[in-house]
């Protein structure tokens, strides 16, 4: 089910539910920060990472479970020496696509996060990360200025960190293959 609510929902529910939660119980000057941001992507990308690491345990085949109960291995023992390590690629290439997917993600770091563009010095300080500034400044910047130009830089930082976590998919796919 968590997995249909679109990024905008997200992002609002950490703006009225979350934010002033985070802000009385922890006696915060503003709930909209990192730490809110942090949960509300962790609670985004969890249905993908998880349906993608079922799925990957499920492909491990019956027969090498088979065999290792009939060595007399535990139930445990089975899914820690034999189900996990023949599913460990799976479940690495989902938590990868999870951070990469996060990583891109504009809406709920841009309502959830706070938006001041300064450097935290705790996970409760107020944040603008990459994704929510690209946002917000573009429309009103001038086409062709300084700030035009760092926003497009910053686009091509984004692309270069899912472009790193593609090719270390790429590698791990390659290891496997070559098992």
């Amino acid at each position: 089910m968590l997995g249909f609510l679109p990024s905008v929902v997200l992002g609002f529910i950490g703006m009225v539910v979350i934010a002033p939660y985070l802000q009385i119980k922890l006696e915060l000057l503003s709930g909209l920060n990192l730490m809110n941001a942090s949960m509300l992507l962790g609670v985004m990308i969890l249905p993908t990472v998880s349906t993608l690491s079922e799925e990957s345990l499920h492909a491990v085949p019956q027969s090498q479970r088979d065999a290792s109960y009939a060595l007399g291995a535990t139930r445990h023992e089975t899914m820690f020496k034999v189900v996990l390590p023949g599913a460990a690629r799976g479940i690495a290439q989902a938590a990868i696509l999870g951070v990469m997917r996060s990583l891109g993600e504009t809406m709920v770091v841009l309502m959830a996060s706070g938006g001041a563009a300064l450097l935290p010095e705790s996970p409760f300080d107020p944040v603008r990360p990459l994704t929510s500034a690209i946002a917000a400044e573009m429309g009103e910047t001038a086409v062709g200025s300084p700030h035009y130009h760092a926003l497009f830089f910053m686009g091509c930082v984004l692309l270069l960190f899912t472009l790193a976590l593609n090719m270390l998919v790429i590698k791990i796919e390659s290891r496997g293959e070559a098992r």
